[in-house]
């Protein structure tokens, strides 16, 4: 392969006798051979990308969840405050914003430890808040689909009931909650119009039992929008919420074409 580049010295981590690294315009991959590493967010990581900061770049490695990690600087930042993580197992990219300056994987800690820019030393996938400062936080984490459609965006389609599929274990608040968001287009050039964005909660008390196998929480929510194309995304706001998302079905029929 001709023309191999590195981002900087440390944009580069070998997880399982695979080697992974940020070059100037793309991902690469080395586990035998040198290949391009085919990334769905390629054009969103490089477009926000300060270049005059990639000597900051740096790696890292969260094995256990077949993770990996690199940290580097948006566009009109100097300091790093953004990451595009790699999902080796399920070979999907996902990003956000997080300000590290360094990253060490789990094996000699317990959890993946990294350092921020207040010199403080911080656990990651430990507990499901935010305690990096004197005040716990929560995190706000969410997951969002890209637009979908029926019939090849033909029709306009209405949705009018959604069946979530949550898990609330490892939260520790009674009545832990998300909120799922379907987010209607009417043309794939418009932006987003008014959604519907009705509250899952679990019935369940996690101040008390860490684990329920058997789930129980909202069965249904009924929303009333209309889209050529939509979204959907799911977000939790609140302290000691910790959700997995199963297979949630949305009730959606045809519309017209107007």
């Amino acid at each position: 392969m001709d023309n191999i580049s590195i981002m900087s010295p440390n944009a580069m981590i070998t997880v399982n006798n695979v080697t992974y690294w940020m070059g100037t315009s793309k991902f690469y991959i080395y586990s035998g051979t040198v290949q391009t590493l085919p990334c769905s967010v390629r054009q969103y990581v490089f477009g926000n990308l300060n270049t005059d900061q990639s000597f900051q770049v740096f790696a890292g490695a969260n094995e256990g969840y077949n993770e990996v990690w690199w940290f580097y600087c948006s566009k009109n930042s100097t300091q790093i405050d953004s990451y595009v993580i790699y999902n080796y197992l399920d070979q999907v990219w996902y990003y956000g914003s997080l300000g590290r300056t360094a990253w060490i994987q789990n094996g000699i800690e317990q959890y993946p430890v990294a350092a921020d820019y207040n010199g403080r030393l911080l656990n990651h996938e430990f507990g499901v808040d935010d305690n990096s400062t004197n005040v716990t936080l929560p995190i706000d984490a969410y997951i969002q689909s890209s637009d979908f459609d029926i019939e090849d965006g033909h029709n306009f389609g209405f949705v009018w009931r959604i069946l979530p599929d949550v898990n609330f274990n490892g939260s520790n608040v009674n009545a832990p909650s998300v909120t799922m968001t379907v987010k209607p287009r009417q043309n794939s050039g418009t932006p987003y119009g008014a959604a519907d964005n009705p509250a899952v909660t679990s019935s369940n008390n996690y101040g008390y039992s860490s684990v329920y196998n058997v789930q129980q929480f909202t069965g249904q929510v009924y929303t009333r929008l209309r889209g050529r194309q939509m979204a959907f995304r799911i977000e939790s706001t609140g302290i000691g919420v910790n959700w997995q998302l199963g297979s949630p079905r949305i009730d959606i029929r045809p519309d017209g074409r107007r």
